[in-house]
């Protein structure tokens, strides 16, 4: 038999070769941990849909992030988990400038001045209903009045130094109003990460707990206003209208099940792109890893490694600390 001159398997023959002829890899700089904070001193508590991840004190959290920070780790997402004494129908504490995504920045950055701090731009965790907008009588999320609120919460966020405010509500026109308000306070040089094609998923369902927002929120759903998981050619709208509105960064979320939006994002769009592997999609492959179904360290690389495959530029991920101890070995 003939055997053609170009055999593929040449480039797999051996690990070296392999290593060479690998078209993309997972680095440190790729990695944004998005870490549940608390009030108080010391604390810590377990998310039982989320095995492996904790709710942590900021004091906490820094011990955790300096011997991080130092093998590499360039960012995190801060998530709060409002005490219910705080939640009300305008979401009033989500712009305290003594609140506890406020308190939290000034500490990390006190400490980690170089490391990246994204906060979460959204109502969810300070509503009494678990919305991300402000609603009325009906239950109807009235969008022009939730920016307002938005923009009084990114304004706090920046102003106590977070070096990027991530809205994450999907409410149309939030990210100019955002914008424009940060130039007026000349606030130039924060970042805005949009959550520019942020699906109606069920994948969220165990940030929902983990935020203390599932509750609240019951047997409502999020369906008007973020975007329903059928539709493709809608996510190049909702990303052109943000970037055209000043977003320097947007976001893809959920991650795996949504690679398909990702790479033509990445085909169509010259600012970087990040992606959620988010809740829903850790606690699977953490299921399947503690009960011995799939290999921990091999299972959770070949994941990232779709993303970045697909054309993330940065991923936001919880097994971003181990997979950073990993890197640094």
């Amino acid at each position: 038999m003939q055997y053609p001159f170009t055999r593929k398997r040449r480039l797999r023959v051996s690990q070296s070769i392999r290593n060479l002829a690998q078209e993309h890899t997972i680095d440190v700089n790729d990695l944004i941990w998005p870490v549940f904070i608390l009030d108080g001193f010391n604390r810590t508590e377990t998310i039982e849909s989320m095995p492996g991840v904790e709710r942590v004190s900021v004091d906490v959290l820094l011990e955790r992030l300096v011997p991080l920070h130092q093998k590499g780790l360039n960012a995190i997402a801060l998530f709060p988990v409002i005490n219910e004494q705080y939640k009300t129908d305008d979401a009033a504490e989500a712009w305290n400038q003594e609140g506890l995504v406020q308190k939290a920045i000034k500490t990390i950055k006190s400490t980690l001045p170089e490391l990246a701090v994204i906060t979460d731009v959204a109502l969810d965790p300070y509503t009494s209903h678990g919305q991300d907008g402000i609603i009325n009588e009906k239950g109807d999320i009235l969008n022009d009045v939730t920016i307002k609120a938005l923009v009084m919460q990114a304004l706090s966020h920046a102003k106590a130094g977070a070096d990027v405010v991530a809205p994450s509500d999907m409410m149309d026109g939030r990210v100019s109003a955002i914008r424009a308000a940060l130039e007026d306070k000349k606030h130039h040089n924060t970042l805005i990460l949009s959550y520019a094609a942020k699906y109606a998923s069920v994948f969220y369902g165990p940030f929902r707990d983990a935020v203390g927002s599932a509750a609240n929120l019951g047997k409502s759903a999020k369906d008007t206003y973020q975007m329903n998981p059928a539709n493709a050619l809608e996510a190049i709208d909702e990303i052109a209208m943000d970037i055209d509105e000043g977003a320097d960064m947007v976001m893809i979320k959920p991650g795996m099940p949504y690679l398909d939006i990702i790479k033509t994002a990445k085909d169509h769009f010259n600012v970087p792109i990040c992606a959620y592997q988010v809740s829903g999609e850790y606690a699977m492959i953490q299921s399947a890893i503690d009960n011995g179904y799939l290999d921990e360290q091999k299972a959770i690389m070949e994941a990232l490694l779709c993303f970045k495959r697909a054309g993330t530029d940065a991923i936001l991920t919880y097994y971003a600390d181990r997979v950073t101890a990993w890197l640094s070995q």
